[in-house]
């Protein structure tokens, strides 16, 4: 899975992504940045 990196400004891919479920109900993967460890999140599509 990529996600953008703000650190890195490009899309990198995540590094141990899991599924988590936000407040509002949708889902969304929550992982690392493979080169420099900095938090990344997606967001996933409705369905």
């Amino acid at each position: 899975m990529e996600a953008y990196c703000v650190k890195c400004k490009e899309k990198k891919e995540m590094k141990d992504a899991q599924e988590v479920e936000m407040k509002n109900g949708r889902k969304a993967m929550k992982g690392v940045c493979s080169d420099c460890g900095t938090g990344l999140y997606r967001i996933l599509g409705k369905s």
